[in-house]
C-alpha cells in the first residue's frame, strides 16, 4: 500500500532563480543591477553588456556577474541569461526590447519604450509573439503612496475620477548641458511618468486631447537649440476628468514627485519629498530634509517593480495581474507615449489643443 505522506515526505525542488542580464551601465543601469544583486528575491544577475570599454566590467565587478561584455550578441545568445534590464539610451529601447524578445528573453525595459507609436507597435508585438514578459519602468505605480491611491480609486473611496494631477521637479540647481539633452526629453523621459500616473489613478479611461505650453525658464539661453526645462500639459479623458501634469529641472528644495485624483466622493494624494519622516524645530523655523536622488526617493518603488517583474517570470504573468497595483506593460507605456507626442505636438504648435487620435505615429523628429 502506498503511504500518504510519501509525496509530503519528498523534498521539494527549489525553484531556479531568474538569471538577468543588464544591457546598459549607466546610472540607472548600476540602480537596477545592484537592487536585483541585493534586494530582489529570486533572481541573480548573470551578466552586464554595454558598448563603452569598461563599463560592464565595473558593474559586474560590483555585483558578481560572471559575464561582462560589449557585445549585446553575446548576452542575447546566452543559455545563462532568462531575462534582460534594458537600460540603455532611451532611443534604443524599442529595437532593443524585439531583439531580446525574439531571443526568448523576457524584457523589462525602463520608459519610455520607444519614442514613436510605430516602434511601440513593433515592440508590443515582438513580445507577445515570443510569449515573454514585457514589464515598461513606470516605478509610481510600485510607491506605496501612489499604490495606496489607486486601491482608494478601485474600492469606491474616491467614487469617479473628476481631476487629476501629476508633477515631477528634477533636484536643482540644474548643472546639466543643454546640448547633450535630447528635444522632447522633458516629454519623453521626465512627463513620460506622470502621464503614466495619471492614467493609473483613472483605470479604465482613455485620453482624447492634450493641451502643452513648454519653455526653457531655467536656462534661456538654450531656448534657441530647442532645449525645454520647463512644461505644463493638460489632458482630457473620455470620462470626462481632466489632469494635469507639470515638470520642472530644477527644484532648488530637492526630489518633488506627487499625485493626486480628485473624485465625487473623494480625494487620494501621494508622494513626500521627505528622506525621513523628521521634522526639525529650530530657530529657523521648521526643517525637513529631503531627497536628492530619484532612487533614494523611489527606492521602495524601484524594489517594487524589479520584484513584480521577476514574480512574473516566475509565477506566470496573471498571478500579477490579478494584484494591485498591476504590471505596466507594453499597452501601458503606448498609451503614454501617445500622450507624449500629443504634448509635443501641441508645443509645435504653440500651444493648441491636439486630439490623441491624430497623433502623428512618425514619434519625434
Amino acid at each position: 500500500m502506498t503511504s500518504p505522506f510519501l509525496a509530503a515526505d519528498r523534498p521539494v525542488e527549489p525553484t531556479p532563480p531568474v538569471r538577468v542580464a543588464t544591457v546598459g551601465a549607466g546610472r540607472i543601469g548600476t540602480n537596477h543591477t545592484e537592487l536585483i544583486a541585493h534586494h530582489v528575491h529570486g533572481a541573480v544577475v548573470t551578466a552586464v553588456a554595454d558598448p563603452v570599454d569598461g563599463a560592464a566590467d565595473r558593474l559586474a565587478a560590483a555585483v558578481g556577474a560572471p559575464t561582462a561584455t560589449t557585445d549585446l550578441d553575446e548576452v542575447l545568445a546566452s543559455p545563462d541569461v532568462d531575462a534582460v534590464l534594458i537600460t540603455a539610451p532611451a532611443r534604443s529601447h524599442s529595437e532593443l526590447v524585439c531583439r531580446a524578445a525574439r531571443a526568448g528573453k523576457h524584457v523589462f525595459c525602463e520608459k519610455p519604450m520607444a519614442v514613436s507609436l510605430e516602434e511601440a507597435d513593433r515592440a508590443i508585438t515582438a513580445a507577445r509573439d515570443a510569449c515573454v514578459v514585457l514589464q515598461v519602468g513606470f516605478n509610481r505605480r510600485f510607491a506605496p503612496g501612489f499604490a495606496a491611491a489607486r486601491r482608494a480609486v478601485d474600492d469606491g473611496r474616491v467614487g469617479t475620477p473628476q481631476l487629476l494631477r501629476s508633477l515631477t521637479r528634477d533636484p536643482g540647481p540644474w548643472h546639466g548641458d543643454p546640448s547633450r539633452v535630447p528635444q522632447w526629453t522633458i516629454f519623453l523621459e521626465t512627463l513620460i511618468h506622470d502621464f503614466d500616473t495619471l492614467c493609473f489613478l483613472n483605470p479604465g479611461s482613455a485620453p482624447v486631447a492634450v493641451h502643452a505650453f513648454a519653455d526653457a525658464l531655467i536656462r534661456p539661453d538654450a531656448r534657441d537649440a530647442g532645449h525645454l526645462d520647463t512644461a505644463v500639459v493638460t489632458i482630457t479623458f473620455d470620462n470626462g476628468a481632466m489632469a494635469t501634469a507639470e515638470a520642472s529641472f530644477s527644484a532648488l528644495y530637492g526630489y518633488d514627485v506627487r499625485g493626486e485624483v480628485f473624485g465625487s466622493a473623494g480625494m487620494a494624494t501621494a508622494g513626500d519629498g521627505r528622506s525621513t519622516d523628521m521634522t526639525f524645530h529650530g530657530p529657523r523655523g521648521v526643517e525637513i530634509d529631503t531627497a536628492r536622488r530619484d532612487t533614494d526617493l523611489l527606492h521602495t518603488a524601484y524594489v517594487g517593480e524589479l520584484t513584480a517583474f521577476v514574480d512574473a517570470i516566475r509565477h506566470g504573468d496573471s498571478g500579477v495581474r490579478s494584484a494591485t497595483p498591476a504590471v505596466p506593460d507594453g499597452s501601458d507605456a503606448r498609451k503614454a507615449l501617445q500622450i507624449a507626442l500629443a504634448a509635443i505636438e501641441s508645443v509645435r504648435t504653440g500651444g493648441a489643443a491636439v486630439e490623441i487620435s491624430a497623433t502623428s505615429t512618425a514619434g519625434v523628429r
